[in-house]
């Protein structure tokens, strides 16, 4: 599961210009201030987590990378020291397996007390709940999130043509990604009409779940045929990021 728009890159800049002006930054993991944690445990997609990792080095936003051990070994009370928990795609079962019961408590609850949580497929996933023996984050509410559609005829990544409550369609990189009907705002669409992307709130945490790549790398898109250049997703994707970062409420339906 890796997982011409210039109103969207001017949104992306502007959103940009906030998370670099007025706004504080936290004291995370050995002392060091940082914004963002960034999983890479077991199940990530590397190549995802790069992708990531370059949009925030770009945007100037400071952030750790944690993998599955130590994530396991965080308290709630250090989870809390970052404004943000980013968990990118991969292979949500494999993801969950690496986790213990304490951590996705410690997430639960981290959020819940203020910590912000962006998902992306994987990471959307994770947010849902799972019977046992799976683990989960549930920032739900009690919701399990199933595939989008495409999944059930046999296609397992497209690009495709993602609706906003505001701007410009996109055609985004999805990959075995979630549709996210039952929680949150809808903020886009897939083309069958279910969420693609949410947000809400929960508890003091601001959570944005993404099913599809805004992020995706060029060399993601070759046999695919996109209608939206690289530099529009990618600005998206920054979009999402410092929303989430910023307890930004996005344009929704």
């Amino acid at each position: 599961m890796r997982t011409r728009a210039r109103d969207v890159i001017a949104a992306a800049l502007l959103l940009f210009a906030v998370s670099t002006g007025s706004a504080s930054t936290s004291v995370g993991a050995h002392g060091t201030t940082v914004d963002v944690l960034l999983f890479a445990g077991a199940g990530t997609s590397r190549s995802d987590v790069a992708s990531i990792e370059t949009i925030l080095n770009s945007s100037h936003i400071r952030y750790s990378l944690v993998g599955s051990s130590q994530f396991n070994s965080m308290s709630e009370a250090t989870l809390a020291g970052y404004r943000l928990l980013v968990v990118s795609g991969g292979n949500f079962v494999e993801m969950g397996n690496g986790l213990t019961v304490d951590a996705t408590t410690n997430v639960r609850n981290a959020v819940k007390g203020g910590l912000n949580y962006l998902g992306i497929c994987a990471g959307g996933f994770l947010a849902g709940t799972f019977p046992a023996p799976y683990k989960a984050f549930d920032l739900s509410s009690g919701v399990k999130f199933a595939f989008y559609s495409a999944e059930q005829r046999g296609i397992r990544k497209a690009a495709l043509r993602i609706a906003t409550a505001r701007g410009p369609a996109l055609d985004q990189y999805w990959e075995d990604g979630p549709q996210l009907a039952g929680w949150g705002s809808v903020v886009g669409k897939y083309p069958d009409g279910t969420p693609a992307i949410v947000e809400g709130a929960v508890g003091r945490g601001w959570v944005i779940l993404s099913g599809i790549h805004a992020e995706a790398p060029a060399s993601w898109r070759r046999g695919l045929a996109f209608r939206t250049e690289l530099n529009a997703d990618t600005a998206y994707a920054r979009t999402l990021l410092v929303a989430a970062l910023n307890r930004t409420t996005l344009p929704h339906y």
